[in-house]
């Protein structure tokens, strides 16, 4: 809701699910949350139809899918159907991370930069890495 909601025009005029960039899953048998956020647009659809079974609950594939494509309406404006993609709250960022981590109760979403410096190992454990591969 938080998501819709700061994506409205006015921001925060109108709340509706539907034009949320994010969709959150619950594993209840681990206890696991897992965030689905919009990604691409595809044009065509995709040849997969796998099951995943959670808990006895059985998920299509396209339940965890980023892409919005014909073939499903998740991730896309649901009076036009223009695809949506999560671009973490604009920029600059608000303080605070995006929406959906400062609004989540559960404390099931946190923020965390993408790493960009290079880390390098010591010599001795590169060589390790290596021999086990």
């Amino acid at each position: 809701m938080a998501c819709s909601a700061y994506h409205s025009k006015p921001k925060g005029n109108t709340v509706n699910p539907a034009r949320s960039r994010i969709r959150v899953f619950w594993d209840e048998e681990n206890d696991v949350y897992v965030p689905i956020l919009a990604g691409e647009h595809t044009p065509v659809e995709c040849n997969s139809r796998y099951i995943v079974t959670i808990n006895d609950k059985e998920y299509g594939e396209c339940s965890f899918c980023r892409s919005s494509c014909p073939s499903r309406d998740l991730f896309k404006e649901p009076d036009s159907g223009i695809a949506l993609k999560c671009d973490v709250c604009g920029e600059p960022m608000p303080d605070g991370g995006p929406m959906c981590v400062q609004w989540c109760a559960n404390g099931a979403l946190t923020y965390a930069p993408q790493r960009t410096e290079q880390i390098e190992l010591p010599e001795e454990e590169v060589e390790e890495e290596v021999e086990e591969l």
